[in-house]
């Protein structure tokens, strides 16, 4: 069912998490997410699709020159690792009430272990 009143794409994967690449040239690595782009569906993960960049000289960086960069990729391409069993790890969800209210957390689909705080 199409979410009604946010639009917006909701992802497996948040900022701060620990991802294993699980396909392309980086596939097996490891590394934690640095930003997300959940309208293009693409993460940023430190370490990871490291590309050149060519620089012109700014006031920062008066010299330029080409520069090392982590590209952002895509989220199918990722997996958080579980905490538990320290894996490659598919995510459910799952609601969790607390004092009156509730939320959904993301569930480690391995042990069954919460990936959110």
């Amino acid at each position: 069912m199409p979410r009604k009143n946010n639009k917006q794409k909701k992802l497996h994967v948040k900022k701060g998490d620990t991802v294993e690449v699980i396909s392309g040239n980086e596939k097996g690595k490891r590394g934690k997410v640095l930003r997300v782009f959940p309208t293009r569906e693409r993460v940023l993960i430190e370490g990871i699709n490291m590309r050149t960049k060519h620089q012109k000289p700014t006031q920062e960086n008066p010299q330029g020159g080409r520069l090392k960069r982590e590209m952002p990729i895509h989220v199918s391409n990722v997996l958080p690792v579980d905490p538990v069993s320290d894996q490659a790890t598919r995510v459910g969800r799952s609601w969790v009430s607390e004092s009156g209210k509730g939320r959904w957390v993301r569930v480690a689909k391995v042990s069954g272990e919460t990936l959110d705080k």
